[in-house]
């Protein structure tokens, strides 16, 4: 019989289910929007529906454990959400003991930025590389760090948190409460704002013309029409992204630097800029390094959870070079 885990990706916005075969193939699939404001209960509730709904959808199958990525911060060797800004009620709450008294199965807990750097280095454009770094760029910025082969975990499972690297010092105001942060300046919501207080002054451009929010996509859609603002903040957010990564490439020497987040959708675009800065500005033993879109898209935190279920029945001996630190 096909053995599966089920991989849950939970987040502020959206809370997601699969099951996911031991090659990272997804079987079945289940989403709803997370119910981020009622709770702990009320969000456990909807991580159990979205399981039974994927089993149901599924085909006979062997369930090895249940993997749960979730944003951080989170203990993740406690077990415990120390804060976790997007979901309400959810600081000092035992996350991982209260999944358990609800699924039969092992229940394995990962910070979502880490569990999104273990889908794309075992199934995705990282495979076959023992350096990486995953970032995602979206409505904040994360990731996860493989080096020599093992992930980059830290004290309390929380490493990674690469978004809140200080990038200029008493800067913008970053919703971790800090100032300055990479994620204040490089995340696709820092991205929107900038460009909606830059179009205000711009007579030239369509962003923002009749009173019209500008998002992200508003932005890259008038630069394809050839809208000066709209390229011109491209290339600043390229190069905001390729200072984070010279950062990032200086300190853990990677091989290659993995992107996904929604900003990844428009990666053709910011790519070029990205790989111009780090050529220019990181050092020559480290500017050749490549930046490469995620593979698995939305489902590299999906995935990756899952692949820890499947970790959990598997003995030490023949745990992948990653799992050897565990």
């Amino acid at each position: 019989m096909q053995q599966v885990a089920i991989g849950i990706d939970l987040g502020g916005t959206q809370v997601r289910a699969a099951l996911v075969g031991e090659q990272g193939t997804i079987f079945a699939q289940a989403e709803d929007q997370t119910e981020a404001l009622a709770g702990p209960e009320r969000v456990l509730s909807q991580i159990l529906d979205l399981a039974e709904r994927v089993l149901a959808a599924g085909q006979p199958l062997s369930v090895v454990g249940v993997g749960v990525s979730t944003p951080g911060p989170v203990d993740t060797m406690a077990g415990v959400a120390s804060d976790v800004p997007t979901l309400a009620g959810f600081a000092g709450f035992p996350l991982k003991a209260e999944l358990q008294k609800r699924f039969v199965y092992p229940v394995s807990l990962e910070n979502d930025g880490i569990a999104a750097a273990i889908g794309e280095w075992q199934f995705g454009e990282g495979k076959g590389y023992d350096n990486l770094i995953y970032v995602t760029v979206s409505t904040g910025i994360g990731g996860g760090i493989i080096s020599d082969g093992r992930v980059v975990r830290g004290r309390k499972g929380m490493a990674g948190h690469i978004g809140h690297m200080s990038v200029m010092p008493n800067g913008e105001l970053c919703p971790c409460g800090n100032r300055g942060c990479f994620e204040a300046y490089g995340s696709g919501t820092a991205f929107a704002l900038r460009a909606r207080i830059r179009a205000l002054n711009c007579t030239e451009t369509v962003l923002g013309k009749n009173g019209t929010e500008v998002h992200s996509r508003d932005v890259f859609s008038a630069a394809r029409n050839g809208d000066v603002l709209a390229n011109t903040l491209i290339e600043e957010e390229a190069e905001i992204l390729g200072r984070g990564f010279v950062s990032l490439i200086h300190i853990f020497s990677p091989e290659i630097v993995v992107m996904g987040g929604g900003l990844s959708h428009e990666f053709d675009r910011l790519q070029p800029g990205i790989q111009n800065y780090i050529a220019q500005r990181a050092m020559p033993a480290f500017n050749d390094v490549q930046v490469i879109r995620a593979a698995l898209g939305q489902n590299s935190g999906l995935v990756g959870a899952a692949a820890l279920a499947f970790l959990a029945e598997m003995p030490p001996e023949n745990h992948p070079g990653f799992f050897a630190n565990f």
